[in-house]
């Protein structure tokens, strides 16, 4: 099972990609949408968070700190929090684990499983940064989104495609969401 947390930061699209792709695979996923990132998803997708929770195999609500994914002895392989605001991130930076999303990826890296941080903010104070580097010291890895443009993207959904597919690849997961760079250009 990978959890995916959505918190409230432009860049929602990454979210729900990554849950079709999962989907599409056959990946169990594990969905928290926080409540600022319910607005996002109604202001960028114009969608609900409905829509979220039917490309997920089980929801938590992100204020239930007794769910199963903030322990432990709950079984899960990764946790991606996509996109993530600089708020969650100084959260788990700083082991403050207040809402679910903290707590699971506070109960990630104590486990020493894949926790993948995709930062969503321009430009990054000094503070961004250092917690950034914390998370990274612990084993987290941080994945902004900056997306590569040597496979000559034609349109937004092949720019988030190159993202979702890095976030598949730190994943270990196969996938051929993007044309892969194989040296000079032909």
């Amino acid at each position: 099972m990978i959890v995916v947390a959505v918190t409230g930061a432009s860049g929602v699209v990454y979210g729900k990609r990554l849950l079709e792709v999962l989907k599409d695979m056959g990946e169990e996923t594990a969905l928290v949408v926080t409540d600022p990132a319910k607005i996002i998803l109604k202001y960028e997708l114009e969608i609900e968070e409905e829509e979220m929770k039917e490309l997920a195999s089980e929801y938590y609500n992100p204020k239930d700190l007794t769910s199963s994914i903030n322990s432990g002895s709950f079984q899960f392989k990764s946790m991606v929090i996509v996109p993530c605001t600089m708020k969650t991130l100084s959260a788990i930076a700083n082991g403050y684990a207040n809402n679910a999303v903290t707590r699971a990826a506070d109960v990630t890296l104590k486990e020493r499983r894949n926790l993948v941080i995709v930062p969503r903010e321009t430009p990054l104070r000094s503070v961004h940064l250092e917690n950034m580097l914390r998370v990274s010291q612990e084993g987290g890895i941080i994945l902004p989104a900056m997306p590569g443009f040597y496979h000559n993207p034609e349109n937004i959904a092949e720019i988030v495609d190159f993202v979702v597919g890095k976030i598949l690849d730190v994943l270990g997961i196969e996938n051929q969401l993007f044309k892969r760079w194989h040296g000079e250009l032909e």
